[in-house]
């Protein structure tokens, strides 16, 4: 019998790829997604199954975690890669704004996560695998929201491993670095409030800087390699970086102090 993934967010980028990578490797595929009728090429791939689901919503969530156990005898990995970027000033982000961002970015990462375990529990085994980011160990101008939501999933899933390490379920961190996605184009959200001016020549300043990132960024295979071998590695390694120079801006944070930190990304996304 083949192994089943559970994949969210695959209409696009990295869950896309990473979608047609487990199918291409034998296995079977659920790919969830809010709008499955614009990517019937997915579906058309044998055992790829491609359902609707909007992790904002809760019950939506039970549904189709129970409609796949009916189909499959078991999930063996669940790839939480559904997320998307608020970007802009705080002080123009609205509170349904920051709302959704975390209800997309960390609830519904936590509600699919909540709905596996007892399945997990049951059969001693599982992986789950968080989508986070470079973002999500560091911070960038604009980023308030999305740093907020990455710093809150790698807490999270660096908590949850000891949880759950008797039931031999493991937890994977993914942290991509700059990725040629629709992260920073259709997936993106840029807050704006009307009359609110102070922070255009800086948002322009940075909306720069992430253009020049993303043309320069790896493509979105990269990161589902990297998915697909932590997936299956059998270890019990909590934190994998993938793609855009992900490993070196990360040693970088790791090695320089706030302050050097801090003076190179001014210089390299202000630009002043």
């Amino acid at each position: 019998m083949p192994q089943t993934v559970l994949i969210t967010g695959a209409s696009t980028g990295i869950g896309y790829e990473t979608a047609k990578l487990f199918q291409q490797q034998g296995w079977q595929v659920i790919a969830t997604m809010r709008s499955p009728e614009k990517v019937p090429e997915l579906a058309a791939l044998p055992n790829v199954l491609c359902l609707p689901l909007d992790v904002t919503d809760p019950a939506a969530i039970q549904t189709t975690v129970q409609t796949v156990l009916q189909q499959v005898s078991a999930i063996d990995v669940l790839v939480n890669n559904a997320g998307y970027g608020l970007i802009g000033a705080f002080e123009a982000c609205t509170p349904a704004e920051v709302q959704r961002q975390f209800a997309t970015n960390v609830f519904g990462l936590m509600d699919m996560t909540r709905s596996l375990l007892p399945q997990f529990r049951a059969q001693r085994s599982g992986v789950i695998m968080n989508v986070s980011s470079i973002g999500g160990r560091m911070a960038f101008p604009l980023y308030s929201l999305y740093n907020s939501t990455k710093w809150a999933v790698e807490g999270f899933s660096e908590a949850l491993q000891y949880e759950l390490e008797a039931f031999n379920i493991r937890v994977k961190l993914i942290e991509p670095g700059p990725i040629k996605t629709d992260f920073y184009g259709r997936s993106a959200t840029f807050a704006s409030q009307p009359g609110l001016t102070a922070y255009d020549t800086f948002t322009a300043q940075v909306k720069a800087a992430l253009d020049s990132a993303a043309d320069a960024g790896s493509p979105p295979s990269v990161t589902a390699q990297v998915i697909y071998r932590a997936a299956t590695d059998g270890s019990k390694r909590l934190r994998y970086p993938a793609g855009g120079n992900a490993s070196a801006i990360l040693l970088l944070r790791q090695f320089l102090g706030d302050r050097p930190l801090r003076a190179l990304t001014r210089k390299l996304m202000i630009r002043k």
